[in-house]
């Protein structure tokens, strides 16, 4: 496939989390792989990754001239926004629409509290808004022309303000973007050196507030993420490392590292779906299309409902408190993980969202941490093996212990019952999460499977199950590493959209041909600057529709006008529970989604010969609500296909500890993951 298609046969995979970096490496010939953890570095996220892969090349005894490609989930670009640490950003508009970040929307977020609620400060303030005469109306037409001196005194003055970057939003620009493009030329003129983005090229949809959001974002953490792939490449290049790099995007597909540096927003939710397509590819594996997914980490967990094996994106989501309508893998995210503290506030305990991270950690990693975390009151409890990390990071109990004592203490509680406290509120947290996928989009969650992963998330599957009343659970076969993972089974993806605002009843196959012709040259352009061969490109049509005068659309699959009605109507009778057969509908926006295919690496399965008792490698006391038990513990490499065992147990991997509660047994599948089932 273009310069992707390389002799070396290795392939790299690394995400970097809030507490550490998760290394896949595997011979995409003999499906054989390698993983490795390593505690991630906040300061410089390239030194872990740099780390992480040679531990992942010394397990394998292999050479980094071997790797053919090395695929990269980053929360970079989420970080700095959520953290308030973007590059100064200016904003240049049209004339009269200085205010449109200020105003925002009229809308409270949802867990607010409309008395307290205080509107929190734009990335951009209105003295580094600067306006420039000239308008396209909203059919493309040019009402008035730029005003290009003015524009190069927007231009000035946004250099001299202190901007590292100048984004460009003018109105309408979704439906001609020429306006746009000759700004940038003039900014290019006036403010080299400076990064600078249009909206045209970040996001060419209707809805002022949320396209300007987008391109400022995108502008601000333009510097930072170029200089953090720069220097990647440098180590990459330092190492040894030949290969391409691709990088993963929010819609669940990768991108080369150019593209990434033009549009990084597009980053901002990249690690957690890259953990929804390795859990698809792993349930697909098991024969199982009807899954939920709960990635928990060390700081946050990500909830996605997958149905029929088919990844949701949405144009709704946000990071932090900013609206970022790109598509994206439709997923909710708490703040719930194993290093989510436990405090007493005001006499109630509460978990998280605050968080141990990576330093110093919760209290049993020995780094400093004094203050209990989830995974304090699992080692208070039993449910985790001494050390982790196949034996590199010891676990001490008497820390664990002293830690949880501290909320257990003032509120007169044993310490194992404060320890099932703060499992039970962090359980609770994100069994509210799933309901908000399931429940609340129409789904009954006990029909699904339940797919949990991450550092943490097989520990939790067991008790998130029970409350959900789910059944039956999936376990991957390397949990702690699933998003680097997924990065295997990524294909190169992007979206081409275009508003066109049409009613259905004055649309026709001709101006949907022309719309998507329009969207499938731009996909032409980039399969083409992504050395995608043409027999493995693929695009789908889609049509974002709405009833008239509502806030939100719906994204329905449009091969033509044929059918897209009553499609429309059955896909607002799916998540809503009624539709309104005598309004109007629109068609607001024509998406194109294009996807290049990856060759896929090879399956590694289980091993073909062991058993239960020759993984057993001890026992241990576990606290459970109605007595300790003694539990054993098992080495999961050395469990082979078709092994089967009772609850309570603990299988524990390089990766991730998972607990098998009582009440449920635990089987191999053919394709390696463990299938654990509810028996009472």
């Amino acid at each position: 496939m273009g310069m992707l298609t390389m002799s070396p046969n290795l392939i790299v995979a690394v995400d970097i989390g809030g507490t550490f970096t998760d290394i896949t490496l595997q011979d995409a010939v003999s499906g054989e792989a390698w993983t490795a953890k390593t505690p991630s570095t906040p300061a410089d996220p390239s030194e872990a990754f740099v780390i992480g892969v040679g531990l992942a090349l010394a397990a394998a005894g292999r050479t980094p001239a071997e790797i053919g490609r090395v695929l990269h989930g980053t929360t970079v670009a989420t970080n700095l926004i959520l953290e308030g640490r973007t590059a100064s950003a200016a904003l240049i508009t049209t004339a009269g629409f200085r205010h449109v970040l200020e105003i925002g929307r009229a809308d409270l977020p949802r867990r607010d509290n409309l008395w307290a609620w205080v509107k929190p400060r734009r990335p951009v303030p209105p003295e580094r808004v600067f306006e420039v005469g000239g308008r396209i109306a909203a059919d493309g037409s040019e009402l008035t022309p730029l005003d290009e001196a003015g524009m190069r005194v927007a231009a000035r003055a946004a250099r001299d303000s202190g901007a590292a970057a100048i984004a460009i939003c003018f109105l309408h620009a979704y439906a001609n973007p020429a306006h746009e493009k000759r700004a940038l030329a003039i900014l290019a003129e006036e403010a080299p050196g400076l990064a600078a983005t249009a909206s045209s090229d970040v996001l060419p949809v209707v809805r002022e507030y949320e396209r300007s959001m987008a391109t400022v974002l995108n502008a601000a953490v333009m510097p930072a993420v170029a200089t953090y792939v720069g220097r990647l490449e440098e180590r990459l290049v330092a190492a040894g490392i030949a290969a391409p790099l691709l990088l993963m995007k929010s819609n669940g597909g990768v991108a080369g590292a150019a593209t990434i540096r033009r549009a990084p927003v597009q980053t901002a939710l990249s690690g957690p779906a890259a953990g929804v397509v390795g859990a698809r590819a792993v349930a697909a594996a098991a024969a199982t299309p009807d899954i939920i997914t709960v990635d928990i980490g060390g700081t946050s967990a990500d909830i996605c409902l997958l149905s029929g094996g088919r990844i949701g994106l949405t144009q709704a989501g946000r990071v932090g408190p900013w609206p970022l309508p790109l598509p994206m893998v439709d997923m909710v995210t708490i703040g719930a993980g194993g290093g989510s503290l436990a405090r007493v506030v005001n006499g109630a305990l509460t978990v998280g969202p605050a968080s141990a991270g990576a330093q110093p950690g919760p209290a049993c990693y020995g780094r400093g941490g004094e203050e209990p975390t989830v995974t304090d009151a699992h080692l208070v409890l039993g449910h985790l093996p001494p050390a982790l990390l196949g034996g590199r990071m010891a676990l001490d109990t008497a820390r664990a212990a002293a830690a949880v004592a501290r909320i257990a203490t003032p509120l007169g509680l044993a310490l194992e019952a404060a320890a099932r406290g703060i499992l039970a509120i962090a359980d609770n947290n994100m069994v509210g999460a799933i309901r908000v996928v399931s429940v609340e989009r129409g789904h009954d969650p006990r029909r699904f499977t339940l797919v949990p992963f991450g550092g943490a998330g097989p520990l939790h599957g067991c008790a998130l199950a029970g409350l959900l009343g789910i059944t039956r659970i999936l376990i991957p076969p390397a949990p702690g590493v699933l998003c680097a993972q997924g990065l295997l089974a990524a294909d190169l993806k992007a979206e081409f959209s275009r508003t066109i605002a049409t009613p259905l009843a004055r649309a026709d196959d001709a101006q949907l041909a022309e719309g998507f012709a329009g969207l499938a040259a731009e996909a032409e352009a980039w399969f083409t600057a992504e050395a995608v061969s043409p027999a493995d490109r693929a695009t789908q049509r889609v049509a974002l529709m709405r009833y008239a005068e509502q806030g939100f659309e719906l994204a329905i699959p449009c091969p033509g006008l044929a059918g897209l009605e009553s499609a429309f109507a059955e896909a607002h009778r799916a998540l809503y529970g009624f539709d309104l057969p005598r309004i109007p509908i629109e068609i607001v926006t024509l998406r194109l989604e294009a996807a290049g295919r990856m060759p896929a690496p090879a399956p590694m399965p289980p091993p073909a010969i062991g058993s239960v008792a020759a993984a057993t490698i001890g026992r241990q006391r576990i606290a459970l609500p109605d007595g300790a038990a003694e539990a054993p513990i098992l080495e999961r490499a050395k469990l082979p296909a078709g092994a089967s065992l009772r609850g309570p147990a603990i299988i524990v991997q390089l990766d991730a500890t998972t607990l098998v509660a009582p009440g449920w047994t635990a089987r191999v599948d053919p394709s390696g993951a463990l299938i654990l089932e509810m028996t009472t």
